[in-house]
This record gives structure tokens, sequence and C-alpha cells, in this order.
């Protein structure tokens, strides 16, 4: 029986995160899950696609963004179901357990969110992501674990630069569940951009996009808020 999982992780500049990320990754392949790691990369400078061709990964690579990576690396893979991650995500020992358990009733799950920080906003925002997931809108950052089936008739990821994790889980036919595995994602950019600011800031996307805003303008202003290059 050939493993069911591809794994699917979209890349810019992530070499001081990704091998974690991989490293995690180690016990899935010892169980017989992971089939494959496809690293869909917007064009690194830095070494993120040796380290991911180090690790056995393909490597698909083309223009910078997150919904159309995603959506190029889904089409190049394989398996039966998809994991997807980002590259500065970790799954905490277990999953592998949770997630060959899961397999068998077909639905789409998420991971529990959790910080790689210890104060009380990290545990506050954390708690918050995970109350929007168990009410089916989890992001990409916790995880998500898809049938391909389920995938290719909601027409995959759109290819657009922000909230194509949420484009997508509204385009499912099928709730989204919650995994009893923890994925734990990096807090470098609460940290630099205060909790309450990048949260607030967060939800205000959230409910432009709500509200039908274009995702490309809503993708420049996060970048000029966030003090990034448009």
């Amino acid at each position: 029986m050939r493993a069911p999982l591809s794994v699917v992780i979209p890349t810019l500049n992530a070499e001081a995160a990704l091998g974690r990320c991989l490293g995690a990754l180690v016990e899935g392949l010892e169980a017989g899950l992971v089939r494959e790691l496809i690293v869909t990369d917007g064009g690194s400078s830095d070494a993120t696609c040796a380290i991911a061709q180090a690790w056995g990964g393909e490597v698909v690579t083309g223009p910078p963004s997150r919904g159309g990576q995603l959506r190029r690396g889904c089409a190049a893979a394989s398996g039966d179901w998809l994991l997807v991650l980002h590259a500065d995500t970790v799954l905490l020992s277990g999953w592998s357990r949770r997630v060959e358990a899961h397999l068998p009733s077909g639905a789409p799950a998420a991971f529990h969110l959790r910080f790689d920080a210890a104060d009380g906003a990290a545990r506050r925002v954390a708690a918050w992501a995970n109350w929007r997931s168990r009410r089916g809108l989890p992001y990409g950052d916790q995880g998500l674990l898809l049938p391909r089936a389920l995938y290719d008739r909601a027409r995959g990821y759109p290819d657009q630069p922000l909230m194509e994790d949420v484009a997508l889980v509204r385009a499912l036919d099928t709730p989204v569940v919650m995994l009893d595995a923890i994925a734990m994602t990096s807090a470098d950019r609460y940290r630099r951009q205060g909790w309450l600011r990048r949260g607030g800031r967060n939800l205000m996307l959230l409910a432009r996009y709500f509200a039908g805003a274009d995702p490309h303008a809503l993708a420049r202003a996060y970048r000029r808020q966030a003090g990034e290059r448009d």
C-alpha cells in the first residue's frame, strides 16, 4: 500500500525555519504516511531550495503568491491526501498517530494551533484561533489535512496572495474537523508588530475580505502596515 500523504509547503526565503518543519515530518515518514514532500517556492534568494532538496523534497518554482504557490504544489502532488503546512510551523510529536487514525473518516481536518511563545498574549491569540477553527474557519498556519478528491471538487487554492486558505475552506463541501494534535507556529511577526496590533489587523482584513475586498489590494495594505516591501 502506497503512503497516502503528499506534504506541500509554500516557501519564500524560509531557510531559518524550514529545517525544523521538515524534521518534524520524519515520524510520518517512519510510520508509512508520507509519500512525498513538495516545496513550492516563490523565488527564494537564500538556501531554502537547497535545504528542501537535501531533505529529498521536490521543489516547484513560480511567482511569489501564497495561493498560486499552493496551487502549483498541490497540482504536482500524487497522494490521496494533502498535508499543507507553512514553513514556520512544526507538528508536535505524536501527530502521525492522530492523522493515521483520522484518515478513514475522509474528512478535512486542521491541527490545534500553538505559538512558540509562553506569554499570556500568545495563549489568548491561539485560543481565539482554535475557537474560530472549531467553527469551521481554520487558517493555513495551523496546517490543513485535505482529501485530494475533496480538494479537487473545491477547485483548489485560488491564485491570490492573501486569504487563500479562507477561500479554499469556504469552498469545501464538508466541514473541517479539529485533530487532537498540535501545530506550533512562529510568533515572530506578532513579537515584532505587537500581539494586539497584529491580531486586530488580521481581524480587520478578514472582515474586509468577507465584505468583498480584492485580496490583492488587501495584500498590499497588509505589507505596507507590516513594514514589508510591496
